[in-house]
């Protein structure tokens, strides 16, 4: 089974390598594929019963309960690219995989550098992220739709909507996919370390973890407490799976004795734990904040600011928030007004930075960081939780700048709110005095917050792992984008082990080709003759869709640079028609390259872009015969250059068929031979139209 982030490159690219070694070894195999356009080639019930054995190439988390009692490896994906025939040795000689360890069989490390799986608690934050998300823009777009539409301004009960309307029900349902939200969070985190048996503690752990009257304080632990009651779940859950018990009990553990205790056990830790400090922290907070009314204005907005931005809905925020609140009832309405310029810094800040930095965030964060954009005008901080527990690190501190920032500015200006709410919309229906500097210190905090997360997010993608700059960002779930290159690429040329030999594959489909040596044996040569041979004698296809003609192929480019190759192949297709500006071509697809290198080794470069540069999907490709520095992840020059551009409309599953054709195809040593030998365009052509 091989699976990347992105689902689209290295998941068929691994998929096709273990193929070739496994052929070339005198092995059977069967690779299923967990890219961006679904399952292909799916492992039955008989394929796994079968099967000597199982390797997982994947650097996401997938489920391995079906391959208990089978001898498992597991390893990053780069592994399944660069050393597949040691993986097949490894697997015969592995551990049998018994379900325990969160899903992680014993010795699933690889030995070969580079090739280790992301940490289980990266996944395991990850996999609660990507259920979460879902939950946060559907209760945060159908709560501001409400409030927008069906609210007014009250100030006893900040914007309120008439009960028995027909929007209140809408609100009704937003409230309850965001109370639905911290669970999720929480029980799908658990969920990826301790299987199935953790679901269940790790959601009502969440549950409890964000309802603060059962360990009696005002506001919930929030986002922050939904990750430490998933972990403890799913380690819990973990540690019970290692108890001895006898076998008449153990058919009932996984769905009676395990989620029972695992859930008692953890609610009630929190309740009499965990749960005393929360309550002591707010309570705490909420005198400090008594003690400082008298204090200079704008540092008590830079530290409400700074609450409001920490936790989003945790016991910080809530203090200062329901500080606010209490000083509307006595007439002192500057505190609320802080705290409303502070509330939606968070989500407009982290969706501006999906827009300013777009190479930084996968398709679905941008499309979280839109429906963030829209959830801040209506003072819905909590659009911007899935940023902040993917990326906590970065993202809270950046949040809390800007908070701070927004919050000084109001509290100098004297801002007030009349109501406890915040955001943008409570300006609109009338409850802010000094609407100007309020816009204002809400449009500057955000931009703190926007221009801080993409530096810190740049930064920390550059030296995580300590990969070289320019690899690229850390998504928040699988990523359907044009991404190629993944962090963790493994050892370089030098170090890896040479590809087996093997027989003739000019014939042998694309998923079944056997491995071979980096240049053709005389048999793969005759082979390579015979199929160009009958080509030749055909006609040619159409070549990816059509994408892919003579009008938009060069046997040989002029440029010995990146950069100048890239604009060499932009001009190339613009003779198509279909570029409508070639200079804003150039400038998303080296954008791209600065995210991280597309080239992929083994002599090949796939640039890439998704712009409205172009109105029509086009791909051009070119050789280069003295090959060009492209960064690739093996040191090997790119002579073989594909350059895939498809206007943003267009950009869906066409070209993630596309690429996963290209990179299942080109893993073939035969294949990448026929078309650096071939004469010229027409031959290339032909060559080409190999591709299926």
């Amino acid at each position: 089974m091989t699976a990347c982030p992105t689902g689209i490159a290295h998941t068929y690219m691994a998929a096709e390598k273990l193929a070739q070694a496994a052929e070339a070894l005198g092995h059977e195999i069967k690779v299923e594929t967990q890219g961006s356009i679904g399952v292909e080639n799916a492992l039955s019930d008989n394929d796994v019963e079968n099967a000597d054995g199982v390797i997982i190439a994947a650097d996401k988390d997938v489920d391995r309960s079906r391959f208990t009692g089978k001898r498992l490896v597991a390893v990053g994906v780069a592994e399944g690219i660069h050393h597949p025939a040691q993986l097949i040795e490894r697997v015969q000689h592995a551990p049998v995989y018994d379900g325990e360890e969160g899903g992680s069989a014993k010795g699933g490390e690889s030995a070969g550098g580079g090739g280790k799986e992301r940490s289980l608690a990266y996944k395991a934050l990850m996999n609660g992220v990507s259920y979460m998300i879902p939950f946060v823009v559907v209760g945060g777009l159908l709560i501001a739709i409400s409030l927008a539409i069906g609210g007014h301004a009250n100030p006893e009960g900040g914007l309120v909507i008439p009960d028995g309307s027909f929007w209140k029900h809408v609100n009704d349902i937003g409230v309850i996919g965001f109370a639905l939200m911290v669970p999720i969070l929480s029980g799908y985190i658990a969920y990826a370390i301790g299987d199935r048996p953790a679901l269940v503690p790790g959601m009502i752990g969440g549950w409890i973890a964000n309802t603060g009257d059962l360990y009696g304080s005002k506001a919930g632990a929030g986002f922050i407490g939904a990750i430490v009651t998933g972990f403890l779940a799913g380690y819990l859950v973990l540690g019970i799976k290692k108890v001895k018990v006898p076998k008449f009990i153990q058919p009932i553990m996984p769905i009676i004795v395990i989620p029972i205790v695992a859930t008692a056990a953890l609610g009630l830790f929190f309740i009499y734990v965990i749960g005393k400090p929360i309550s002591w922290v707010f309570t705490h907070l909420t005198d400090f904040l008594g003690g400082m009314t008298g204090s200079s204005a704008i540092l008590l907005g830079a530290l409400l600011g700074l609450m409001i931005a920490f936790d989003m809905g945790g016991p910080v925020n809530k203090t200062a928030f329901l500080f606010g609140t209490g000083l509307i009832a006595t007439g002192n309405l500057t505190v609320m007004g802080m705290c409303a310029a502070a509330i939606p810094v968070m989500p407009l800040g982290q969706g501006l930075a999906t827009l300013i930095r777009k190479r930084l965030y996968s398709d679905q964060e941008r499309e979280t960081g839109m429906a963030a954009l829209f959830m801040g005008l209506f003072g819905i901080s909590e659009g911007a939780i899935p940023f902040a527990a993917a990326r906590p690190a970065q993202v809270i501190p950046a949040n809390m700048l800007g908070g701070a920032v927004a919050g000084a500015i109001a509290g100098m200006a004297g801002v007030t709110d009349a109501v406890p709410h915040g955001g943008p919309i409570v300006a609109v229906l009338g409850a802010v005095g000094g609407v100007p500097t309020f816009f204002i210190a809400v449009a500057i905090g955000s931009v703190v917050t926007a221009l801080a997360t993409v530096t810190l997010v740049d930064i920390a993608d550059r030296k995580k792992g300590k990969v070289p700059a320019g690899a690229p960002a850390k998504s928040l779930v699988p990523e359907p984008a044009l991404a190629m290159a993944g962090a963790g690429a493994g050892a370089g040329a030098a170090d890896r082990p040479a590809a087996p030999a093997a027989t003739a594959d000019a014939a042998v489909p694309a998923s079944r080709t056997a491995g071979s040596p980096e240049k053709p044996t005389a048999t793969e040569a005759t082979a390579t003759a015979t199929a160009a041979d009958t080509a030749a004698d055909g006609p040619v296809d159409e070549v990816l869709s059509g994408y892919l003609t003579e009008q938009t192929l060069k046997t040989q480019l002029v440029s010995r640079e990146k950069e100048a190759a890239i604009r060499e192949m932009a001009e190339l297709v613009a003779g198509t028609g279909k570029v409508a500006d070639v200079d804003e071509l150039v400038r998303v697809a080296l954008a791209r390259e600065a995210q991280g290198t597309t080239g992929l080794g083994e002599e090949i470069a796939i640039p890439h872009a998704k712009t409205d540069a172009v109105t029509a999907p086009v791909v051009g490709f070119a050789r280069s015969a003295e090959g060009i520095d492209w960064g690739s992840l093996d040191g090997t020059p790119a002579r073989l250059v594909f350059l895939i551009s498809v206007p943003q409309a267009a950009a869906g599953d066409e070209h993630l068929r596309i690429l996963a054709l290209l990179s299942r195809k080109l893993m073939d040593p035969g294949f990448r031979a026929r078309l650096q030998s071939a004469p010229d365009s027409a031959a290339i052509l032909r060559v080409l139209g190999e591709i299926r």
